[in-house]
């Protein structure tokens, strides 16, 4: 389905907790090994597949996670999760890593011809638009209910329902 959107080499960005969060919405899981063979399938072997993600050193079913990542050819890009103080006085966890993603899509812009994004997030408005400007094919891949008014206006929209059988988990 989205071979028909896409034009010569293809860079994948997927922002890995903005996706998690949908699939609360979608109710079902994305297989991440089918996802990389979707791609492969629709945009060619020749793809980057970058994915942007916390990293909670203690957590071992997530290390495990971003293990499977790397064995199934996607470039992982982390960082350490943040415990931050609240004001009840507990803590929250904060692992955005949507500059490093809107930077590493800027920067490699001359290394591909379309960029698909894994992501519903407003911050990348500015980031598209650059990467338009540049000459290159944007395309946003998320779930109503997770996609902002700003990414519809500037991006082809797929919604990650129309490839369920594709990518989700059993």
């Amino acid at each position: 389905m989205i071979h028909q959107y896409i034009k010569g080499k293809v860079y994948i960005f997927i922002d890995a907790e903005n996706l998690f969060y949908a699939q609360r919405t979608l109710g079902w899981k994305v297989s991440y090994q089918k996802m990389m063979s979707y791609f492969k399938k629709e945009c060619g072997d020749e793809i980057k597949c970058f994915v942007y993600s916390g990293r909670d050193e203690y957590n071992t079913k997530q290390l495990k996670f971003l293990d499977m990542l790397e064995i199934n050819g996607y470039i992982v890009r982390t960082k350490v999760v943040k415990k931050i103080k609240d004001h009840e006085g507990g803590y929250r966890w904060k692992n955005n890593l949507d500059i490093e993603l809107a930077f590493e899509m800027d920067d490699t812009k001359d290394k591909y011809d379309t960029a698909v994004l894994i992501s519903g997030d407003s911050d990348f408005a500015t980031p598209i638009d650059r990467i338009k400007k540049a000459g290159k094919r944007i395309i946003v891949m998320s779930t109503r209910g997770h996609i902002s008014r700003e990414l519809l206006e500037r991006a082809k929209f797929l919604d990650l329902r129309k490839i369920k059988t594709e990518i989700s988990q059993k």
